[in-house]
């Protein structure tokens, strides 16, 4: 194979090597290597693949870019690899495992990406279930290790994986394999679901009376933590406090129009959350029935292509294809997205949790499919996966940076708002919470973890956390547990969303103020994404120098 340049071909090899020493990432590329097994969650084999990005960072900063595509490409993956070396070497990435992703539920959501057309997928699920009770093993043995360095997870974060394990281990598996085959026409398979789910109770018990007890009880890692987690995620520097008060004064600004949107909701409403319950409750909202839920949400993706398609946005024939579908029981509360594999043969895929409801209220998801769909990750994740002239397969497989990606999709839902797709006002107070619950991620995260005082006064915490949610956010209970959870487990992550739209909406800016009458809408947007995901402060240098074109 003749390949663009040393830089391209480094990234080629680095893929393939990385992806041997891990079956899951072969499943996310939808290589067909090592299926009917799952990841080595030890300290040993998680060393061998530190080691070969190690080797390989080595080797990049050796060689010497060919021109401008080369220079980024090079510039991207040398800061994800030292970015992701920095967490291996602390033990960061071993202890930062929490209610949105631990090995526990990645083994779990791993089986949905799986083919299920011939009798060799159905072995393959049936050898991978089998192969759980080892992994979880290597896992426990991982963090047990670790621990004695006096590192551990907080306990607010073991609590919530232990009820995961225990939704697995309470026929969570079983239920997945009927739903993969519901004739029983795979036994074996039905069989190692009782496998999987014997090692999942197993696993629950142990963090429940051996770890939990030497747990942090500390929900905050303090500056110096979140500092390294936010630039991960960010890969910018940020003045965390001015990053703050900028979330605080935004926030505000969306709670006023929310109240302005609100009096023509229910005139006279005391609380926006009052207003969120009677449009949870507003009959023209519900969608009852699993299966009407997944066809609403998928006749809305298949029109928002056709839509966005042409004028503003340049959508390939190869990524038309978006799915909708249910997300596995045990999982976070809200909707996410898994991009399509290489070869495209699995398309990009929405989910949407039901939390064991039978029916929803669209009035808040039609912002949300707008962001997790087209115009935003699936046209992202989509493009980068077929921009194969221009970017390396690392920036295509590898490089996700949240700031960039989330960014992305948040600056998607404020441009369908300024195309006039939230004209009525159930929908509007739709987009304007998802707006306020990203401006309150920015206030409760950076808050709570680096020890600021709330709105009254106090030091933020998890209650403070879930009141402003609720209040300002229009989150109903359970979302607002789940997100305080989640943002506690994952510092410097939940701010990746507003920080990165501010990043994008900067840039068009800039841009329409630079180019003037020649600035064309679609370029930009073309432009801005086949460049490919990289860090918010080198994106916002690389765009400052577009001519336009």
């Amino acid at each position: 194979m003749t390949y663009r340049s040393e830089i391209f071909e480094l990234s080629d090899i680095y893929i393939d090597q990385s992806a041997a020493l891990s079956p899951m990432e072969c499943t996310y590329l939808g290589k067909d290597l090592d299926q009917d097994k799952l990841d080595d969650f030890s300290i040993a084999g998680m060393e061998k693949s530190a080691e070969l990005t190690r080797m390989t960072l080595t080797q990049l900063q050796r060689l010497t870019p060919i021109d401008e595509i080369d220079r980024i490409a090079q510039t991207v993956m040398e800061e994800r690899l030292i970015s992701g070396l920095a967490l291996h070497d602390s033990l960061e990435s071993h202890v930062l495992w929490n209610v949105f992703t631990s090995p526990p539920s990645d083994i779990r959501s791993i089986f949905e990406l799986m083919p299920r057309s011939a009798e060799k997928d159905f072995d393959n699920i049936t050898n991978r279930l089998l192969a759980i009770e080892n992994a979880h093993r290597q896992w426990v043995g991982t963090i047990s290790e670790v621990a004695k360095s006096g590192k551990t997870t907080a306990q607010r974060q073991v609590s919530g994986v232990i009820e995961q394990l225990e939704n697995y281990a309470n026929g969570g598996y079983s239920q997945m394999c009927k739903n993969f085959d519901p004739d029983l026409i795979y036994p074996e398979m039905h069989k190692a679901a009782k496998s999987a789910e014997k090692s999942s109770a197993e696993t629950a018990a142990y963090l429940k009376n051996e770890y939990m007890l030497i747990a942090n009880p500390e929900d905050a890692v303090g500056a110096e933590r979140y500092a390294v987690w936010s630039r991960y995620f960010t890969g910018a520097e940020l003045d965390l406090r001015a990053t703050y008060e900028w979330g605080v004064a935004d926030l505000k600004a969306i709670n006023d129009r929310m109240w302005v949107i609100a009096e023509q909701i229910k005139p006279g409403a005391k609380t926006l959350r009052e207003v969120a319950d009677f449009l949870d409750n507003d009959p023209k909202y519900v969608i009852k029935g699993k299966e009407n839920v997944i066809k609403f949400l998928q006749d809305f993706t298949d029109a928002a292509i056709k839509r966005m398609d042409g004028k503003f946005f340049e959508i390939d024939d190869r990524i038309k294809i978006c799915e909708a579908r249910l997300a596995p029981e045990g999982s976070a509360s809200a909707p996410y997205y898994n991009p399509p594999s290489e070869d495209l043969s699995r398309p990009g895929t929405t989910w949407i949790p039901m939390l064991g409801k039978d029916e929803v209220s669209y009035w808040h998801l039609v912002s949300t499919w707008y962001h997790e769909a087209v115009p935003g990750h699936h046209l992202q994740c989509a493009t980068v996966t077929i921009e194969k002239d221009r970017l390396t397969r690392f920036q295509r497989t590898a490089a996700w940076i949240s700031g960039y990606d989330e960014g992305w999709a948040l600056y998607a839902e404020r441009f369908m708002n300024e195309l006039g797709a939230f004209d009525e006002p159930g929908i509007e107070m739709g987009y304007l919470s998802a707006q306020a619950l990203r401006a309150s991620r920015i206030v409760v995260d950076i808050g709570m973890h680096l020890g600021y005082s709330d709105f009254d006064g106090n030091m933020w915490n998890a209650e403070s956390a879930r009141k402003l949610l609720n209040e300002a956010a229009l989150l109903d209970e359970d979302h607002s547990r789940s997100e305080t959870d989640r943002y506690l487990g994952w510092p410097g992550q939940a701010i990746s969303y507003k920080v990165g739209e501010r990043v994008w909406m900067k840039a068009r800016e800039d841009a329409q103020a630079r180019l003037g009458a020649s600035f064309n809408m679609k370029k930009f947007h073309t432009y801005a994404l086949k460049i490919g995901p990289m860090g918010l402060d080198p994106f916002a240098v690389e765009m400052a120098h577009w001519d336009g074109n």
